[in-house]
């Protein structure tokens, strides 16, 4: 009689994508807020910008403490205590009036996105997936965060339609909240084999530094950051200045999308929406191919399309079909990454490995956003960041291919 095959949806991957999906849709709103805000206290376009860089930043350096903590104290508590300082940080963002404030302030929500984020959320989907769904599992979750991106830009723009941004930040407030109604559920068994039961934490950060593939896969995931956060955070006031105008009577006219600030928001909405279909494309591509390839592939696609974007004019049409294309391969690493960690390190400290090598993603991100500003204001255009994006991508692209796919047994290792 054969097995009875393993169910993909379970209640740890329901809940696990809702969670993501509220955390991101928050997220991703913070480009919408770049001119409301820097218009209401006549501040540079840096200042604001510097503030999600650093969101991004402690985001990076929250992830693999909020992976220890979850693998040390449980995953559920990690998880509250994110909810509780992304709220926090939230709340009281809205009676920041000063650059400074807003800064210090992001510092709380970035850790409140780790302790809400892929790194926990991932790390409790893979435990409690079967190891032939794990792949597909790590790419609904993470399809999750692109659907929350999907809501995220157009929910903060109807919302900013209808109240002060500083309202808006307390009714995202109330939304991460209400993640705490759903930890119940996030209940994942740890089945690390024998071999991982024995090998410390100390061990397994030993073996992955001594190891060059983790080394290329940590710098591989900086280019990742860097353009994400970049576009997330700049792509709508992109889009709002240099975008050619909305023809009356056009189609896009028609569905009630009437200037370029309102295709801004749209444009990462549309991100998000192509990342559903590539998120889950690449985790059934995972699950039958090489990963390292399918990161590399990923990479050079993006400077591609990134690169042709930037030399074309920017209209209406190609930020639709930038959006698209860009959208396609946007989160389509996480679930290659965070499996590969997984493949070749183990599940036992998987969310504190990828917690580390997510830090790398956030250092590119604190880059792309704060350069994005800062180039801005020098030079009145994101030429020049937009192009080390496209460099830096090729690079990425490149370091993926000598890394050693096959997981090294911790016996002979130790």
């Amino acid at each position: 009689m054969a097995p009875t095959p393993a169910r993909m949806m379970t209640p740890v991957l329901i809940v696990g994508c809702l969670i993501v999906l509220i955390s991101f849709a928050v997220r991703a709103s913070f480009g919408v807020f770049q001119i409301p805000i820097a218009s209401e206290f006549g501040w540079a376009r840096s200042e604001f910008s510097l503030a999600i860089a650093i969101q991004n930043l402690a985001w990076g350096i929250g992830q693999p403490f909020f992976g220890a903590f979850a693998e040390r104290l449980g995953d559920r508590r990690a998880i509250l205590l994110g909810v509780v300082i992304y709220a926090a940080g939230l709340v009281l963002s809205s009676f920041a009036v000063t650059p400074g404030a807003h800064q210090l302030l992001e510092v709380m929500v970035g850790f409140g996105v780790a302790g809400t984020g892929f790194g926990v959320i991932l790390a409790v989907v893979g435990r409690a997936s079967s190891d032939e769904n794990r792949s597909m599992s790590l790419a609904i979750a993470t399809a999750a965060g692109s659907a929350g991106q999907v809501v995220g830009a157009p929910f903060a723009q109807f919302l900013l339609g209808l109240m002060p941004w500083q309202s808006v930040f307390l009714v995202f407030a109330v939304l991460i909240l209400s993640v705490i109604l759903m930890l119940p559920f996030m209940r994942a068994p740890v089945t690390p084999t024998r071999a991982e039961l024995e090998e410390s934490l100390g061990q397994i950060l030993g073996r992955a530094a001594r190891d060059p593939s983790f080394a290329l896969i940590f710098l591989g995931f900086f280019s990742c950051g860097y353009q994400l956060a970049f576009i997330t955070a700049h792509f709508p006031a992109f889009v709002t200045e240099l975008c050619g105008p909305i023809v009356p009577g056009g189609v896009l006219h028609n569905i009630g999308i009437t200037s370029t600030s309102a295709l801004g928001a749209v444009s990462i909405s549309l991100v998000g929406l192509a990342n559903i279909v590539g998120t889950l494309t690449a985790g059934w591509l995972g699950k039958r191919y090489s990963k390292k390839y399918l990161l590399a592939g990923i990479y050079a696609l993006r400077t591609v399309i990134a690169g042709t974007f930037i030399v074309m004019p920017i209209t209406p049409a190609s930020v639709i079909i930038f959006s698209l294309a860009m959208g396609g391969l946007w989160l389509a690493t996480v679930p290659l990454t965070s499996g590969l960690v997984a493949h070749i390190y183990g599940l036992r400290y998987m969310g504190t490995l990828y917690g580390i090598v997510f830090f790398s993603h956030q250092l590119g991100g604190f880059l792309g956003v704060w350069l994005g500003g800062r180039m801005y204001d020098i030079y009145g255009d994101y030429s020049m960041v937009w192009w080390i994006g496209v460099g830096i991508g090729a690079f990425s692209a490149i370091v993926h291919l000598p890394i050693r796919e096959n997981r090294i047994p911790i016996l002979a290792a130790s």
